[in-house]
């Protein structure tokens, strides 16, 4: 079975990040085709809005450790973050710290950001990448850009993007096994 993961780093709950972002990891998973015996794919998603101060507490709560668990043991972990002062926003980057050093060394990451204008965007998809293959992630080229505009209706978009991106996941993925 693979585990794909949707981490979500918008600060809102429940936003259209995360519903975009859901979207684009099963478009992947769609275009790679099946990735497991039989089919049998997965997906998580966390929410890291949800997780709230929680994330700053000096000793991590059991939602916390979970949800990292949930991110180290993913095959695939689609990575959302909304622009925020040019770059992906602190939320993810507290979260992220919490993990080991070589925290995503087993799994296969692909970096989403959401920005105003898409001519901006470009830094934070490569800050995405640098910090998702410092923990040691296989990062997939291209990473998914979206305009806030793009939100409302990802579906094309996204689905552009899975079928680019797809290939280099399945590389990964074989390499990786």
């Amino acid at each position: 079975m693979t585990r794909f993961t949707v981490l979500v780093a918008d600060p809102e709950p429940r936003s259209a990040i995360r519903a975009a972002a859901s979207h684009a990891a099963h478009a992947l998973a769609d275009a790679v085709g099946p990735l497991a015996p039989g089919g049998e794919d997965r997906t998580d998603v966390v929410d890291l809005a949800e997780l709230g101060p929680a994330l700053l507490a000096a000793r991590p709560g059991r939602d916390i450790v979970e949800a990292a668990e949930t991110v180290r043991r993913s095959d695939v972990l689609l990575v959302a973050s909304p622009q925020a002062h040019g770059s992906y926003t602190g939320l993810l980057k507290v979260f992220l710290d919490r993990l080991p050093e070589l925290g995503l060394g087993h799994g296969v990451a692909a970096p989403m950001a959401v920005v105003e204008d898409l001519r901006n965007g470009r830094t934070i998809e490569d800050d995405l990448r640098v910090l998702l293959a410092d923990l040691g992630a296989w990062v997939v080229e291209p990473g998914l850009l979206l305009s806030r505009r793009e939100l409302a209706e990802p579906q094309g978009v996204a689905g552009a993007w899975a079928e680019v991106a797809a290939p280099a996941l399945a590389d990964a993925l074989s390499v990786r096994a």
